[in-house]
C-alpha cells in the first residue's frame, strides 16, 4: 500500500510538460471480441515505456469505470510522445493500425486522446491525505505551506 502524506502537499516539476489523456469506451458491450483486444492492447506499450526512462514518460495514473476508462500520462514533451506514436518498431504504431484494420469507425468500441502542452509554472495541484498521485508521481511534492499554501499562490500569484 502506497504512504499516505496525511498533510497538504503540493506536485513540483521541473520545465514545461505534456498532459496526455487516452481512453476507451465500450459501445456494444456483447462485442467483447471487438473491445478486449483494444484494452489489452495497452499493457505492452505501457510495459515498454515504463522500462525505458528515455522515452520522456514521466509518469501516469488509471482510471477505470463500468464503460470508459482512461490514463492520465504526463510527458517530459510533446516530442517525446509523438515519437513514441510513431515509432514503427514500438508497441503503439502497429496496434494503431490493427485497430483502424479491424474496428475503424464501425461504432462499437471508441478510443479518444487529448494533448495538454503545460508551461513551466503554469499548473496548480494539492492533495491531502492522500498518497503520491496524478502530477506528484510525475515529480516530486513538497508542503503546500506559506507561497503554496493557496490555489493562486500555487499558480505564481501573491497570496
Amino acid at each position: 500500500m502506497s504512504k499516505i502524506n496525511a498533510h497538504r502537499m503540493a506536485a513540483q516539476i521541473e520545465g514545461d510538460f505534456v498532459v496526455f489523456l487516452l481512453g476507451m469506451r465500450v459501445n456494444k458491450f456483447w462485442k467483447i471480441h471487438q473491445w478486449l483486444p483494444v484494452a489489452m492492447a495497452m499493457t505492452p506499450m505501457l510495459k515498454e515505456l515504463l522500462g525505458n526512462p528515455e522515452s520522456g514518460l514521466l509518469g501516469m495514473q488509471y482510471h477505470f469505470g463500468l464503460r470508459d476508462s482512461m490514463l492520465v500520462q504526463y510527458w517530459r514533451s510533446f516530442e517525446h510522445l509523438e515519437a513514441y506514436a510513431r515509432a514503427k518498431d514500438k508497441s503503439h504504431f502497429p496496434a494503431w493500425v490493427e485497430f483502424n484494420r479491424k474496428i475503424g469507425s464501425n461504432g462499437d468500441v471508441g478510443i479518444w486522446h487529448e494533448t495538454y502542452k503545460v508551461s513551466a509554472g503554469q499548473y496548480e495541484t494539492v492533495y491531502n491525505n492522500m498518497p503520491a498521485y496524478g502530477l506528484g508521481t510525475a515529480g516530486s511534492l513538497v508542503p503546500a505551506t506559506g507561497k503554496r499554501e493557496t490555489a493562486k499562490g500555487r499558480m505564481g500569484g501573491s497570496v
